[in-house]
């Protein structure tokens, strides 16, 4: 954990001192400000011809002849010929509001602003917590902050460096960049970034290293150096716990990096619920409420009506809370229903009676004489 005075080098039985830079607080809000303003930087301006829209000779017809004033292509003997012209909503006309190559594209950010903000990513990165909430999966990591020797600057092949990755426990996180590897959704995928791949652990060195060629063929796996801390790259898309791999040197260059101590924070809510300040405050005043007057009940019958549905509402909850009441209930229910149906079917009169059929005498029989 970042709390940690004294940090472990894997492969090599010894240790080296925690910088200062990961006790600085975690300012989520200045890492996302931070990072959408620096991303608008590397955006390539673009826009419409002046021209587009508006390669026509027309003119509005004005008002008196119950058309619409939007201006009309001249001439005849065509079908072009009295069409709208120039507006957004006719067909080959321009754009509402054309875009512009001189928009203001880049953002400028506060120097301080910036150096807050990897300060805070590099803090979050040693927060195991924080760093398994961004996906990686740090199950089999011995300990982080993770630092290796500097041998790995030193490596040339790709397979040297899948075998580091396996021995210190980050196989599983390197391989995520290639399982997700899949073709760009929209037009970017025939604008030279075809494909997309989730960010794997990224390697710190301290210096231009052969590290690069052994490390540039594993999708999602970056590599930076110590002294050109990129924010894109240390938490991307403005999420930070990244996690992130450090050499012995570039793990000690941090302190010449970053050589005063993180700038602390104030907690303004536990300064003001503290028993010091507490002392001193007067106490809070009651608040008064207001009466509200109710106008008079213009329906005289009201009262009783609603005495009559709160005595209503009693007798549906004694009801439903003795299960032998609830039960004759429902069977009561079943009967009324039953005795609609034979009403309908005229099987039973309105007073509940059955109804007797007429005796048919039976064929062949002989009628009586009177």
């Amino acid at each position: 954990m970042a709390a940690r005075p004294l940090v472990s080098v894997q492969k090599e039985k010894r240790q080296v001192p925690l910088p200062n830079v990961f006790l600085t607080p975690i300012r989520y809000d200045l890492v996302q400000f931070t990072h959408n303003k620096m991303k608008m930087n590397n955006r390539m301006p673009y826009g419409v011809t002046r021209r587009a829209g508006h390669g026509y000779s027309a003119e509005s017809w004005g008002t008196g002849r119950a058309v619409a004033r939007i201006p009309r292509v001249a001439g005849g003997g065509t079908h072009r010929s009295g069409q709208g012209a120039f507006g957004n909503m006719c067909r080959g006309g321009r754009m509402f509001a054309p875009t512009k190559v001189f928009r203001r594209w880049h953002r400028s950010v506060n120097v301080k602003i910036r150096r807050f903000a990897t300060r805070s990513a590099l803090a979050a990165s040693a927060i195991p917590a924080l760093v398994m909430a961004r996906g990686s999966h740090i199950e089999e990591v011995p300990e982080i902050p993770l630092v290796v020797p500097n041998s790995v600057e030193a490596l040339e092949k790709t397979r040297d460096a899948v075998k580091l990755l396996k021995d210190i426990g980050c196989e599983k996180d390197a391989a995520k960049g290639a399982a997700t590897r899949g073709v760009r959704a929209g037009k970017g995928k025939r604008r030279n970034r075809r494909y997309v791949s989730r960010k794997g652990p990224i390697l710190m060195v301290s210096k231009k290293c052969e590290a690069h060629r052994a490390f540039r063929n594993l999708h999602g796996v970056d590599v930076m150096n110590v002294n050109k801390l990129n924010l894109l790259k240390l938490c991307p898309g403005g999420h930070v716990g990244r996690m992130i791999i450090w050499t012995e040197d570039a793990f000690n260059q941090l302190n010449k990096l970053y050589p005063d101590t993180p700038p602390r924070q104030v907690d303004s809510k536990r300064v003001i619920n503290s028993e010091e300040v507490q002392a001193v405050l007067r106490r809070k005043r009651p608040q008064k409420v207001k009466e509200v007057k109710r106008s008079k009940v213009l329906n005289p019958a009201r009262k009783g009506e609603r005495k009559q549905a709160k005595r209503q509402q009693l007798i549906r909850e004694a009801i439903n809370r003795d299960p032998t009441l609830s039960k004759a209930k429902l069977q009561k229910k079943r009967s009324e229903k039953k005795l609609r149906i034979a009403k309908l079917q005229g099987k039973v009169d309105k007073k509940g009676q059955k109804v007797k059929k007429p005796t048919q005498p039976k064929a062949g029989a002989k009628k009586s004489k009177k």
